[in-house]
């Protein structure tokens, strides 16, 4: 048991480990946009003012919103990936979840803004003027780095799982975005269709709106406990029912939380294992779950004797003190009852099965007439408990020591 508990704990290990090195990958990409976004404000707000360019004007404060997004994944960073403590048992993945809807919501906006902006230089075509060169190069400056620092992100996303760190490398998207509209607007104007940025304009805001509203909504589902896809249900249940013991898995749950899931599972094992055996079974389904898929950092495994989402728990039955109690006086005229050593109860399809171990030596040393013996004895046993309507059976064993 101590070489199981040696794997989990390693498990878990790991598992704290990937949360450190996650939360510090989030805050080392998170500062570098950080940094690109604060640059490329200025360089376009000052040249935007420069060259008489209201659409790179508004694309740097695009780019300033882009500061706030990353201020929030530095605080969710910092927050999220904190282990569990009194107040929060389950640790703070949900923050990370939050967050992912706040930077959704964020998209949604940005949407809405490049999208409204379009309409009103649809409206007044004094509005598409062509600011020249300068303005080209500075957007066109900010399309590359901008995407650069898209997918870097969306690669540390993606290596753990964090829809957090996908909704920010959209949001820097966005920008690359909101730049080659300004590019195609500049270049437009230069060339005389005055309205090709503001319909680019409007198209390129409704897919921003659509991936806010995908970020948003999934990140919604994880607060009320979206359970994991399918082909991951399939692979638990794979790696539940491969295990030595395990006769049946009749309840397999599970909940998202940030990039990690956590699973409750019901397996049904041999009613009459001892208990530390059906412990090292459930200890064992733990480990190899969590180790088989990697999004699952917690399991907790429920021990079943028979199938009790048929049936129904049997709760409605005497504790062990009552039915010992019932049981001395059933048997007080039973002379072989003095030498019980070991009496075992097994709650059973709402009956109690009764497991009497007995010393060898009450029956006769005449070996043809043992099994005899034991036989009147089982119903001595049996018969005397009849008036028990929760017993079920009583079997008698024998033991030489």
């Amino acid at each position: 048991m101590s070489h199981q508990h040696n794997i989990i704990d390693s498990q878990e290990d790991n598992t704290q480990g990937n949360r450190a090195e996650r939360a510090r990958e989030t805050k080392r990409i998170t500062l570098i946009g950080s940094v690109v976004d604060l640059s490329l404000g200025v360089a376009k707000i000052i040249v935007g003012f420069a060259v008489q360019s209201q659409a790179l004007i508004a694309d740097g404060i695009h780019s300033f919103s882009d500061l706030a997004t990353d201020a929030v994944v530095l605080y969710a960073a910092k927050h999220a990936h904190k282990e569990a403590d009194e107040d929060h048992p389950y640790g703070h993945g949900r923050f990370e979840t939050v967050a992912t809807v706040g930077l959704g919501v964020a998209l949604i906006g940005v949407a809405v803004g490049i999208g409204i902006d379009a309409a009103w230089r649809i409206a007044d075509p004094h509005e598409l003027a062509a600011p020249g060169m300068l303005a080209l190069v500075v957007a066109g400056v900010s399309v590359v780095a901008k995407e650069i620092i898209y997918r870097m992100s969306m690669h540390i996303a993606d290596k753990y799982n964090s829809n957090l760190l996908r909704a920010n490398a959209w949001h820097s998207r966005s920008d690359a975005i909101s730049s080659i509209i300004v590019i195609i607007g500049v270049a437009g104007a230069m060339y005389g269709w005055h309205y090709l940025d503001a319909v680019a304009a409007i198209g390129v805001s409704l897919m921003i709106a659509k991936i806010g509203w995908d970020l948003s909504w999934d990140s919604l589902q994880e607060l009320v406990d979206k359970g994991l896809d399918a082909d991951k249900l399939a692979q638990i249940e794979h790696i539940i029912m491969r295990t030595d013991g395990v006769a049946a898995l009749h309840i397999l749950r599970t909940r998202k939380y940030g990039g990690e899931a956590m699973a409750d599972v019901h397996i049904q094992v041999d009613p009459h294992i001892s208990v530390s055996e059906g412990h090292y079974i459930s200890e064992t389904v733990r480990a190899d779950i969590i180790k088989g898929v990697p999004e699952v950092t917690d399991v907790m495994v429920h021990i079943d004797p028979e199938d009790d989402e048929q049936g129904g728990p049997n709760m409605a039955l005497p504790l062990r003190n009552q039915i010992y109690s019932q049981l001395n006086e059933c048997w007080q005229d039973i002379p072989a009852a003095a030498g019980i050593i070991k009496l075992d109860l097994h709650y059973l399809d709402n009956q109690i099965e009764v497991e009497v171990l007995l010393p060898l030596s009450i029956l006769a040393k005449n070996p043809a007439n043992v099994l005899e013996q034991e036989r009147q004895l089982a119903v001595q046993f049996n018969t005397a408990t009849e008036s028990i309507g929760e017993i079920k059976s009583v079997r008698l064993r024998f033991t030489g020591t």
